[in-house]
């Protein structure tokens, strides 16, 4: 072979080389490409994306604003009449310590004197009731200085002749009561406080004004006083002069 057949040769060889890697070049670029308009796609979804959790954002500002606003409707709890007595009981559950101090014992009948009245009265002590009472007859309402007071009579009518007390004691409110039995209706029965005497003790609680001819007694004292009076033994009366003490 002559130098020129050979340089021809190279030169050829040169120029195939070159038309491949132009060729595979064009070849290589076009995915780059495709792969260039896939992550712009993706670029827009991705932007597009945060539009729905905006949507979720509102949706829950306007929830908000249904439970803060004042036009939401709150359902109301139905009214438990029973609620004063269940909290009670639920007070009474729990065990509480025992005090160290000494704490007097009271039998379940006991004799008191009430402020304004001349006689000594039986009063039962009866933790199975809330409230007290005391016997009264012909009971007054009336007015002094803009406020109501009642009048009314205490004595003992299981006696042949009691010795009546007529005293007065502002009205603190008008109760309704219902006594034990199925046909029974409630009836209205006012409310005054009243200062008495219980062996050494001096007490002051409220009473509802009521009719207890038929009662053990013309007193009857409920737990809401009894709990700050001591402790009751219902197997023995009228300890209290005795001054029995745990």
């Amino acid at each position: 072979m002559s130098l020129f057949e050979f340089l021809i040769s190279v030169r050829r060889f040169a120029l195939t080389s070159l038309l491949i890697s132009v060729f595979a070049g064009v070849s290589r670029a076009e995915p780059v490409s495709e792969s260039s308009d896939a992550v712009e796609k993706a670029g827009e979804e991705q932007k597009a994306e945060p539009a729905p959790v905006e949507k979720k954002k509102k949706k829950k500002k306007e929830g908000e604003k249904k439970t803060d606003g004042k036009e939401a409707d709150v359902p109301a709890e139905p009214e438990d009449k029973a609620a004063p007595e269940k909290k009670v009981e639920e007070v009474a559950a729990v065990a509480k310590p025992v005090s160290p101090d000494r704490i007097q014992i009271y039998g379940w009948r006991e004799y008191i004197v009430i402020k304004g009245v001349k006689a000594k009265l039986k009063a039962k002590l009866d933790t199975g009731a809330r409230t007290s009472s005391i016997h009264a007859e012909e009971k007054e309402l009336f007015e002094r200085d803009g406020k109501k007071w009642v009048r009314f009579v205490v004595m003992d009518p299981s006696l042949e002749k009691p010795e009546r007390s007529r005293i007065e004691a502002p009205l603190i409110r008008i109760a309704r009561v219902k006594e034990p039995g199925p046909d029974t209706e409630s009836e209205a029965r006012e409310v005054v406080r009243l200062s008495f005497q219980i062996g050494d003790r001096n007490m002051r609680g409220e009473f509802t004004l009521n009719n207890r001819e038929n009662m053990l007694a013309p007193v009857l004292i409920g737990r809401t006083m009894i709990k700050n009076l001591g402790w009751v033994d219902p197997s023995r009366i009228y300890l209290a002069e005795k001054k029995v003490f745990r």
